[in-house]
């Protein structure tokens, strides 16, 4: 027993212990030999090491089913966080929460990772290059009111040339672009005679004299388009087509196909749309032969074809709405208003906010033969405008100081990265003065208010017709005071 106590020897204490009357087994007697001892220490290394061998691959299992389970769990999340971000409350939330420092509702900080879908790097694209601004500038005169003075005073032997009209005023139009002149009188045919008030004819020579003065827009819807019959209205617009093509005629119209288009005009990539309707042609009933080939500014029964001249005709505002879509802005020319009149009627005004709201950039009123406010027109729908209620007379033989002042509008328009829109501190309303002198009352030219001399005033032919006596200080108050801050000598 004495062996078993010696040191190194390893004493197991799960064996039964030795006593009186215990039963021992030769073998536990038996000393191990070195090699037996050293097969059994190599089997017992071999056994630990199958056992980590085990205990790794189970904890390999373990983790890979683990990572399996979270990665389903992050594709379930992902899916709901692409549905919450259609815009819910739900999405409000995540994003307040986020924003707050990623505090849970108890105020406590979460553990809870941020599990969003890594962003993917995209290429940043260029910037649009911001456009160079252009610009447009724009000249607007009123009525060409061809009297027999008017007519009379261009004739040399058999034929006519009017060139003197327009000389005074070159000055003032040689920077636009646009040039519209407001053709009160139908050019009906030569050979039907010519003729003044009340039913105009008037010589196609001033077609030609309107084109050399750089007139290229005509506008011809007027209450005397209709003087000479529907035949005169088409003899006009064909004579335009055939003779002068290159200038932009609106508001008289060979066939209902063209009166359907809308007339564009393109001025250093601005494009321009420009519309032009009259009240009437003078008669109570919109006569059926006008159809498709003048222009109509007030409604009328489809019926009766009895003129409401206090209601606005559906189609101009669906006009307007229309070039909307097709321009950079729109010109609308209303031939309206009540002749001699200096303030501008309701009626006016009404339509003005009407096409203003539809869509106008620019109103440019004529018929009144006087010359009325400038204003700048604000719609309910946030749209504006800058409306010109009358320019006047631009030339005539008509027997008022007030009828000789008109007016010329000049603005200009400039197209940039915000949009199209008038230059505000460009806008003005030049006054100009027709000068005739008497006997024949014969016009001899149009000048500039700046231009017409005291000397002129004296020798105008209202003096001996009327016993009226012009001044330029008369003109230049009323002219003041019609236009306001928009007067401009010059």
């Amino acid at each position: 027993m004495e062996d078993d106590k010696r040191p190194g020897r390893p004493t197991n204490p799960g064996r039964r212990p030795s006593g009186a009357g215990g039963n021992k087994r030769p073998s536990d007697r038996r000393q191990l030999t070195p090699e037996e001892r050293k097969r059994r220490q190599l089997i017992a290394l071999r056994k630990q090491r199958e056992k980590r061998k085990k205990l790794i691959l189970m904890t390999c299992c373990i983790a890979v089913v683990v990572l399996l389970f979270v990665g389903v769990i992050l594709s379930v999340t992902g899916k709901n966080k692409k549905s919450d971000s259609s815009g819910s409350d739900s999405t409000a939330k995540v994003a307040s929460e986020s924003s707050s420092g990623g505090k849970n509702s108890s105020g406590e900080s979460s553990s809870k990772p941020d599990n969003s879908p890594t962003p993917v790097p995209t290429a940043t694209p260029s910037p649009t290059p911001t456009p160079a601004p252009v610009s447009a500038t724009i000249v607007a005169v009123g009525d060409d009111l061809m009297h027999q003075g008017v007519y009379n005073s261009g004739k040399s032997g058999g034929t006519y040339n009017f060139d003197h009209i327009f000389k005074d005023t070159a000055y003032l139009l040689a920077d636009a672009d646009i040039k519209i002149m407001n053709q009160e009188t139908i050019f009906g045919g030569n050979e039907k005679g010519l003729s003044s008030y009340p039913l105009f004819n008037s010589p196609v020579e001033m077609s030609d004299a309107l084109v050399k003065a750089g007139y290229n827009v005509i506008t011809h819807a007027t209450n005397h388009a209709r003087d000479m019959g529907i035949d005169g209205l088409l003899y006009c617009a064909k004579y335009w087509k055939e003779h002068h093509p290159e200038t932009l005629v609106v508001g008289i119209y060979e066939t209902e196909e063209e009166q359907k288009q809308i007339p564009i005009m393109i001025v250093n990539g601005i494009k321009f749309a420009i519309l032009n309707y009259t009240y009437s042609h003078n008669s109570a009933i919109w006569k059926k032969d006008c159809d498709g080939h003048l222009n109509m500014l007030c409604a009328f029964n489809p019926d009766t074809r009895e003129i409401d001249f206090n209601t606005i005709n559906p189609q101009v505002l669906e006009d307007i709405k229309k070039a909307e879509t097709m321009a950079d802005f729109t010109i609308v020319c209303p031939h309206w208003g009540q002749e001699y009149y200096d303030t501008q009627r309701p009626q006016q005004e009404n339509f003005a906010k009407q096409m203003t709201e539809a869509g106008a950039d620019l109103i440019i009123g004529t018929h009144p033969h006087v010359i009325e406010p400038v204003a700048w027109i604000e719609a309910e729908n946030g749209n504006k405008s800058l409306c010109y209620y009358s320019l006047g007379n631009f030339t005539s033989t008509q027997d008022e100081w007030v009828r000789i002042l008109g007016g010329m509008a000049k603005l200009t328009v400039i197209k940039d990265g915000s949009g199209t829109y008038i230059d505000p501190e460009s806008a003005r309303a030049i006054p100009i003065v027709n000068h005739y002198t008497s006997p024949g009352n014969l016009v001899k030219g149009v000048y500039s208010l700046k231009n017409y001399t005291a000397d002129l005033a004296a020798k105008h032919g209202l003096k001996p017709r009327k016993g009226i006596v012009v001044t330029i200080d008369n003109l230049t108050n009323h002219a003041k005071k019609v236009f306001g801050d928009f007067c401009s000598i010059e």
